[in-house]
């Protein structure tokens, strides 16, 4: 894993953070995706709920990478029921990250910009908005639905700037998708930082082609609140 370095605090500008994953514990999308959804799959079409499993992967591979495989209308459609309404029933399992929202909190009271964008379809950007307090910490929060284009795409991150003016070079994005990561990178995005153990019910994860943290305090964000640039030039 490569080591990740202090960020130099006063050259960023802009924070650009992904929810599930990175603010929010993976645990509650993985639960719902690989055992909520295949159990009630399986009850309807009358199979094993391995055998549900084993057919919604073969779906959810073949859209890897495209909106589609973020879009709950999609998998509605395919499968046949409305997915958006079985969330809540595991809505208890929707929690930050280990002292995300402290650093939420602190970023926010720095004056830097700080971006919430995210692949999720906005029924469940909702729905965990509305089980969380990390609405208030961010000055936009974004769906990739609203573009019309997953992260994956330069689209995105061109719809995203046009929208909510960052400059690349002063920007640290965190995500823990390594794809994501490559199409920020492409993009011209200076600073990319990825997660260790993006579900707390996994263990942490090896590897990594980007710098990794676990704990968002080994970001040291100093209590002194940054002065824009544009008020410093």
């Amino acid at each position: 894993m490569i080591t990740t370095p202090t960020p130099d605090w006063s050259a960023i500008d802009t924070v650009i953070l992904d929810m599930d994953g990175t603010v929010l514990d993976l645990h509650f999308d993985n639960r719902f995706w690989l055992h909520h959804l295949p159990a009630a799959y399986a009850a309807r079409r009358g199979m094993s709920q391995a055998e549900a499993l084993q057919h919604l992967v073969g779906l959810f591979n073949g859209q890897q990478g495209t909106l589609n495989w973020y879009c709950v209308d999609y998998w509605s459609a395919q499968v046949g029921f409305d997915i958006a309404a079985l969330k809540p029933e595991l809505k208890h399992l929707i929690q930050p990250r280990v002292d995300a929202f402290d650093f939420l909190a602190r970023l926010h009271a720095s004056g830097r910009q700080v971006l919430l964008a995210t692949n999720a379809h906005r029924a469940s950007l909702e729905l965990k908005l509305a089980e969380t307090t990390m609405g208030q910490w961010f000055h936009a929060l974004v769906s990739s639905h609203d573009y019309g284009h997953a992260k994956e795409e330069q689209a995105f991150w061109q719809r995203l700037r046009q929208e909510h003016p960052f400059d690349p070079a002063r920007t640290l994005f965190l995500d823990d998708s390594e794809a994501v990561l490559d199409s920020a990178r492409r993009f011209g995005i200076a600073r990319l930082i990825s997660i260790v153990t993006p579900d707390s019910q996994t263990p942490p994860r090896t590897g990594l082609r980007y710098p990794a943290i676990d704990r968002f305090a080994e970001l040291a964000l100093p209590d002194s609140v940054h002065a824009p640039r544009s008020q410093t030039a």
